[in-house]
């Protein structure tokens, strides 16, 4: 058997990448000579076509929202700079509010990345560029500017650095065990206010159960248990409220056991045997389609309520997982189309994050759609950035600087080699602070191009409060 190549090599073979890429390189924005309203249309492709507007409403809310939604804009861009070939599991989408906070099945409460939908083996760069970006425009959007943007950009940054020479002194097992739980979130805040934001974090998660969240989203109907119509947010496939059209392949289905049956047992199958026996416990009450965040708005998302022999709740999602744009534009040695994007999701989730939901799965959906499966809301909580003030914002920067570099040097695991070409992160965070004001100028620039193909109705774009009122007029 070999002998492992020693520490200090591995440190120096990072380092010698710097010849190979320098890391001023990171500075440019890349290939940006595209036509942003076509690759749009290319990322709407296939969904429920009457929630496409929806989509293009949310993403009208400004630049940041824009940018969230736009996923597939930046990767063509970034498939056109530099990158030092180390290809690992990367989100894919890794912006500021793609991070949150979860329980483990041990019930304890953590942060970590907790949207998958693009992961796939790429660059590791990609998801430092992207996430970088979001927080330049989430400084502009709040108000505070880019003397913040920047300094979030070098927080995050040095924090990255920093962690990722720790992790590179790890063993395999100790590392693969971190969790950045909220109790070591505490410990590691640097003001009251951010303690206090912590605090109230976990207080709100630990309200967010399955039971407590049952009377707001479903009510009791005779024997059963069925989820309240909210449309556009919620709404039956084959109810009076369904915005599915008469061409839509899932309305021909009948009911709402037909569309969900064979899904089911699919989804049992991906699971461990202990989970699968877990759920035989429990009785399907109702199934809803529910519309989710801002790019993943018109693409397939249900969610199913089942209780157990005690009447109380468990709601699982299951959501479509469709082309990766990571996979789109990245053409690295060693990548290659998967053959089942639900299960690029669940197995990208599963090698990236410290601890994965219980009921984690995958499954074919009706008509060859590929479906992942999950928790819905247990003790999940989200940043509330619009709250945030600057030493609060600088805080969140460097936990998910902190968050990235566990999540890389788990999945990737080549965390010497990351630290050796990074370096204490000085180099890298002046490119990534330029890349990142640069590229947030971008995005400015085709958030007004996409306002303008909006106003002139090239793309058709719907808020909320307008979809609802249909139903309450």
């Amino acid at each position: 058997m070999a002998t492992p190549t020693s520490h200090a090599d591995r440190l120096a073979a990072g380092r010698a990448l710097r010849d190979k890429v320098p890391r001023s390189a990171h500075a440019k924005i890349g290939d940006t000579h595209r036509n942003v309203i076509d690759l749009l249309r290319l990322s709407s492709e296939g969904r429920v076509a009457s929630l496409v507007p929806l989509r293009y409403g949310r993403m009208l809310a400004s630049p940041f929202a824009f940018y969230r939604g736009s996923a597939i804009v930046q990767a063509h861009d970034l498939a056109g700079t530099p990158d030092t070939g180390m290809t690992m599991q990367i989100c894919g989408d890794c912006h500021l509010s793609n991070f949150g906070g979860f329980a483990t099945p041990e019930r304890a409460l953590i942060f970590d990345l907790n949207d998958f939908d693009e992961t796939a083996p790429g660059p590791w760069e990609w998801d430092m560029k992207r996430l970088a970006a979001s927080l330049v425009l989430a400084a502009r959007q709040f108000g505070f500017g880019d003397s913040l943007g920047t300094a979030l950009v070098q927080g995050m940054v040095e924090s990255y650095c920093r962690r990722m020479a720790e992790f590179s002194e790890m063993g395999t097992m100790a590392l693969w065990h971190q969790q950045i739980t909220f109790d070591r979130m505490l410990g590691n805040a640097r003001s009251v206010e951010v303690r206090d934001r912590v605090k109230r974090g976990i207080e709100r998660a630990s309200r967010r159960t399955h039971e407590a969240v049952l009377p707001k989203l479903a009510e009791r109907v005779e024997d059963h248990w069925q989820i309240r119509d909210a449309p556009p947010a919620v709404f039956h496939v084959h109810g009076s409220t369904t915005l599915f059209t008469h061409e839509d392949d899932w309305l021909g289905l009948g009911d709402w056991r037909a569309l969900i049956e064979s899904l089911y047992r699919g989804y049992l199958s991906s699971l461990p045997p202990d989970r699968a026996r877990m759920l035989g416990n429990f009785a399907m009450q109702d199934v809803a389609f529910k519309v989710v965040g801002v790019g993943s708005v018109g693409t397939r998302c249900l969610v199913m309520l089942l209780t157990d022999v005690r009447d109380l709740p468990l709601f699982l999602q299951f959501k479509e997982a469709t082309r990766s744009v990571v996979t789109r534009f990245f053409k690295g040695k060693g990548t290659a189309v998967p053959k089942h994007d639900g299960r690029r999701v669940v197995e990208g989730q599963r090698l990236m994050q410290a601890a994965t939901d219980p009921f984690l799965g995958w499954a074919s959906g009706p008509f060859g759609r590929s479906i992942y499966g999950r928790q819905l809301r247990d003790m999940k909580i989200s940043a509330q950035l619009e709250l945030f003030r600057p030493e609060t914002f600088r805080g969140y920067a460097t936990l998910c600087g902190w968050v990235l570099a566990r999540a890389h040097a788990k999945a990737g695991a080549c965390a010497p080699e990351l630290s050796g070409y990074l370096g204490r992160g000085v180099r890298m965070g002046e490119a990534l602070v330029k890349y990142a004001t640069g590229y947030a100028d971008q995005i400015e620039h085709d958030y007004e191009v996409f306002r303008k193909a909006c106003q002139k109705g090239e793309l058709e774009a719907r808020t909320d409060a307008d979809m609802a009122a249909e139903f309450t007029a």
